[in-house]
């Protein structure tokens, strides 16, 4: 049986996004997967992977911690001794491309965004790309998951011709189902943010908007879901109890969350590969409105699934809210079917499954 390893840095991202992929290896090949400890861990060994527990600390710039995550890659790939590895995110994706390349190891990566570390020019960013062209250099292929990406890794020599492009993560069209729309009445029209509560992923603008919206259109309620940072506690509580937003929390399952959102907020401009928000959202027949930004603005037709706004701009935001609430009903039902098509053109998760499997195939008849 072939060997695949998978390097990841968490076991949600792993079950949430890559569990039909992995479905698909495990029928015919041994599959390892390398990360930090987790809930989802379990359902993961059950579909059928071996568990290697690896600390990763995914924000640290700690360069002895990562030296020890390189070690640690160098020593599970020795002992193993995979026949292939899947890289995610952006430790694994430089650590474990680095150890492969000293192991000669075939490897396939998928860049899930830039982040800070990559997008904004400080030393970390030198440091980050020098790294970065030492570990893709020999890889088999690097997926990106939006142009911009792709380019911008182009434009600094770290890729030639061993990249494909992917669209995102994809969505699972079984799981999110498109829901039937809510009614509209004079009663309330909700408005849904989902997203770890942080100043990139536009929770200043959006809270902003709930606000001024709130104040002028009584009949409308601002949902948030996430995972909340310390910054921003008390605002949500103080917001919460004067009634300008509804503070959920982190939810397991926000399809329950989608049946009685109209619509999908998302002012992100965090330096993410493809918004599963968004993704999730209009498989969901949600309309949506979100920034201009490279893994956001690929979901969208501006106007006819929803409404792309200028990043970090409250002003173009509370327009943008304005134009939607004075849709028909019709129309706002419309734009959710529309995402939804669109999303089983162009986002269906079988669509990433099949690139990886193709990948792979032509690695085993080398």
């Amino acid at each position: 049986m072939t060997k695949i390893l998978i390097l990841a840095n968490n076991d949600v991202g792993l079950y949430k996004f890559r569990k039909e992929l992995i479905n698909e290896l495990v029928k015919k090949n041994e599959v390892y997967i390398s990360l930090p400890d987790g809930e989802l861990i379990p359902e993961l060994v059950e579909m059928g992977c071996i568990f290697i527990e690896t600390s990763i600390s995914r924000r640290g710039k700690n360069p002895l911690t990562d030296l020890k995550l390189l070690m640690k890659y160098n020593n599970i790939i020795k002992d193993i001794k995979p026949d292939v590895v899947l890289t995610y995110t952006i430790k694994p994706n430089i650590y474990g491309g680095l150890a492969c390349r000293i192991n000669k190891v075939p490897v396939i990566s998928n860049i899930t965004g830039l982040g800070s570390a990559v997008e904004n020019k400080s030393l970390l960013q030198k440091i980050t790309l020098f790294l970065y062209r030492r570990a893709l250099k020999k890889a088999k292929c690097v997926f990106f998951q939006n142009s911009s990406n792709a380019n911008f890794f182009i434009e600094q020599k770290i890729v030639t011709n061993n990249y494909k492009l992917i669209p995102g993560s994809g969505v699972n069209l079984d799981y999110y189902k498109l829901l039937g729309y809510p009614a509209d009445s004079e009663e309330m029209i909700n408005f849904l943010f989902i997203a770890r509560v942080m100043k990139e992923k536009g929770i200043d603008e959006y809270l902003e908007a709930a606000t001024y919206i709130r104040n002028k259109y009584p009949n409308t309620k601002f949902h948030i879901l996430g995972f909340c940072e310390e910054l921003y506690e008390e605002e949500l509580y103080n917001l919460h109890n004067e009634g300008i937003i509804e503070y959920h929390g982190m939810q397991k399952d926000i399809r329950e969350f989608h049946k009685i959102a109209h619509c999908i907020v998302h002012p992100t401009y965090y330096p993410e590969g493809m918004s599963n928000v968004l993704l999730e959202g209009a498989a969901s027949g949600r309309p949506l409105i979100t920034t201009d930004r490279a893994g956001c603005k690929e979901v969208i037709d501006d106007e006819i699934n929803g409404y792309i706004v200028k990043q970090k701009d409250s002003q173009d935001l509370i327009e943008k809210i304005e134009k939607f609430l004075q849709l028909e009903y019709k129309e706002k039902k419309q734009m959710g079917l529309q995402g939804r098509s669109k999303v089983e053109e162009e986002f269906d998760r079988t669509i990433i499954v099949n690139s990886y499997l193709r990948e792979l195939s032509y690695l085993t008849n080398e």
